[in-house]
């Protein structure tokens, strides 16, 4: 009797095992999905790699005034992924209001721009692992520099607040300005002279790009930068696309570590101060 019970006991068990592998979701192999819906793909297939970039941007991305090329260390770096890749390199403009629809409609396949994650974007694209981070910091005339060292300092009526459209300057601007006279520009390369020629008073950007202003504009002062009013790190914006977002990760990843990122980033430093602010890049 024990043992027709055992025997009983032991097609049960086969019968579950062999039911859950029937009802089991059917699984493609890895190289299947890879290979059918990974942009990494696409682009050696096309042999052409797309990067977005807004172009006005210093020092992430900018456009030569006297050659008319894009440079910046992002374009530098977005150069070296294209060389890792083996394929060709196109830039594609883009913009800080458009930046996420231009992804999403494929304009491009990866944004380099000296790019802050946040929460929203986050909502609707993939970043890659951060490159650095930064906090917002204000711009102003040297001697008005005692004057905006706060956000309630700068808060008030009587402060003319400037920035750029569609980005994170816009957000910080409104979200911590309601009392300041608030001042849209269309573009981000002429606000620095506006500043320098007293048509608004202070700009409230990127810590990094108060600093490389103050070397392009002689007139304007960095305030705090290395005491920011927030803090958030940039990285570079990507479709949905886990594979290509693990091969963005570890070109990255090796770049930091064997010195290009960091060497590539000071080069680009050096090539700042003979800008002169007359000619803004295009």
């Amino acid at each position: 009797m024990k043992s027709i019970n055992l025997n009983f006991k032991l097609i049960i068990i086969w019968c579950i095992i062999l039911c859950s592998y029937g009802c089991a979701p059917k699984i493609a192999p890895l190289q299947e999905i890879t290979k059918e819906s990974s942009l990494l793909d696409k682009i050696i297939e096309r042999d052409t790699l797309k990067v977005g970039t807004t172009t006005d941007f210093l020092p992430f991305t900018y456009t030569n005034p006297e050659t008319s090329n894009y440079q910046g260390i992002d374009i530098e770096l977005a150069k070296d992924l294209a060389k890792s890749l083996n394929v060709n390199l196109l830039i594609v403009k883009t913009s800080w209001p458009t930046l996420l629809a231009d992804l999403e409609n494929g304009s491009y396949d990866i944004g380099m721009s000296g790019i802050t994650i946040n929460l929203k974007r986050q909502q609707q694209a993939f970043f890659s692992n951060p490159m650095r981070s930064s906090g917002k910091a204000a711009i102003a005339r040297t001697e008005d520099q005692e004057k905006y060292t706060t956000i309630d300092a700068i808060n008030t009526p009587e402060v003319r607040v400037i920035f750029n459209p569609g980005g994170t300057n816009e957000t910080f601007a409104r979200d911590n300005f309601p009392k300041a006279q608030l001042i849209l520009n269309e573009d981000n390369l002429s606000i620095f002279q506006k500043i320098a020629n007293g048509e608004v008073d202070v700009m409230v950007t990127d810590a990094i790009e108060t600093l490389v202003q103050e070397r392009i504009h002689p007139e304007l002062k960095a305030i705090n930068p290395d005491s920011p009013f927030n803090f958030f790190e940039m990285a570079y914006l990507l479709p949905r696309d886990v594979v290509f977002q693990a091969y963005i990760n570890q070109w990255l990843n090796l770049r930091q570590k064997d010195g290009t990122y960091d060497t590539i980033f000071k080069s680009e430093l050096e090539r700042i101060p003979y800008l002169n602010k007359t000619q803004s890049p295009r």
